[in-house]
């Protein structure tokens, strides 16, 4: 037998058989307890659930049938496998204890060599039972621990996006000529991002560095960023380094290294000639060949301290002629199909048109 103690309830009006059955399952290193009526015997399945019942089916107050069902009906008690004994051998009778929701049945006088049997039998397929609620109670609690670590990881990430937000919108209360740009470039550049098929997480990075693309001019004094008119050389020197104060800024936050492409690479330039690196073609990340040119389309569609906003046609043209300087080629028509759809099919005739010229 196992070693766990194997409580079994005897459930039986007549005083002989509840000492019979309980001398032989003792022998069989079992638990006893008895009830001698169908009342006693669910009142005390339900104080102290057994690992088996055995039921007799011939009892004055309720037959075994019924105390069956009974049990069968609680949810308490539901699952608690039930052998019935009975002098009854008719099939009816078996057919009855069936429907009541008995699992086996004995025949009185019971022998202990069929008793034995019986009750091993049942006491396998209680370990079975038992062993695969464990596993199915661990790999709930697994998947409860995995769902609670997956909504404490969502709601540290939503967090620190709205601190991100918060930031974007400090930025834009010192500049209030670019006030609302970091969302907008933010949504474009999702916007492309989705039409070129770009993996979700990917995308999200890619939100959080487009709201953080300028994060590196807090280290570039207000006379600078705020100065009516062309700056000086000394003064663009001073400006270019935001990209860097960005990575200075942002790399030592894990959370926000993969996010880094747009506000460190930015304003690298497809020919070479951007900085901070000098970055060429596909050297510059997707990422920030993409912020480009959404970054430079926002720029020049509205107004700066240095110059008026350009017409959305001007900058399709700026945008179109760039391609290979400036600008990714392959991207270019891309974007602006997505940032100007309403011009772009006229404006590409005027310009098929003056090659033709």
């Amino acid at each position: 037998m196992q070693s766990q103690p194997y409580n079994v309830l005897v459930i039986d009006d007549d005083p002989n058989v509840r000492d019979i059955l309980s001398s032989l399952l003792k022998r069989e290193r079992c638990v006893v307890r008895t009830a001698a009526s169908g009342h006693s015997g669910i009142a005390a399945t339900r104080s102290e659930l057994p690992d088996l019942i055995l039921l007799d089916v011939m009892m004055p107050d309720l037959d075994g049938f019924s105390v069956c069902r009974m049990l069968r009906e609680d949810p308490l008690t539901a699952e608690v496998p039930i052998i019935m004994i009975t002098a009854l051998d008719d099939r009816a009778s078996r057919l009855e204890g069936v429907k009541a929701g008995a699992d086996e049945f004995l025949s009185k006088p019971v022998e202990l060599s069929e008793l034995r049997l019986r009750v091993r039998t049942m006491q396998r397929i209680n370990r079975y039972r038992r062993l695969i609620e464990e596993r199915e109670r661990a790999a709930a609690q697994e998947r409860l621990l995995t769902e609670q670590a997956r909504q404490a990881a969502q709601a540290i990430a939503e967090a620190y996006d709205q601190t991100l937000i918060g930031w974007s919108r400090a930025l834009d209360l010192r500049d209030k000529e670019t006030e609302g740009h970091s969302q907008r470039v933010a949504q474009l550049t999702l916007a492309v991002a989705q039409a070129l098929n770009i993996p979700p997480e990917e995308q999200l990075n890619m939100w959080r560095g487009a709201m953080l693309h300028d994060i590196g001019k807090i280290g570039v004094p207000d006379a600078i960023l705020h100065k009516q008119g062309p700056l000086t050389e000394e003064e663009w020197e001073i400006m270019r380094r935001h990209t860097t104060y960005a990575y200075e800024l942002l790399y030592p936050i894990a959370y926000l290294r993969p996010a880094l492409d747009i506000p460190y690479c930015h304003h690298e330039k497809w020919d070479g000639t951007g900085y901070p690196r000098g970055l060429r073609g596909e050297q510059i990340p997707l990422a920030a060949r993409i912020f480009t040119l959404v970054d430079v389309w926002d720029a020049l569609t509205n107004d700066r301290p240095y110059r008026n906003a350009w017409s959305r046609e001007q900058a399709w043209q700026y945008i179109y002629n760039q391609k290979g300087k400036h600008f990714d080629p392959q991207l270019v028509d891309l974007f602006l199909s997505i940032a100007a759809p309403d011009l772009t099919k006229g404006m590409e005739r005027q310009v098929s048109g003056g090659k033709e010229d």
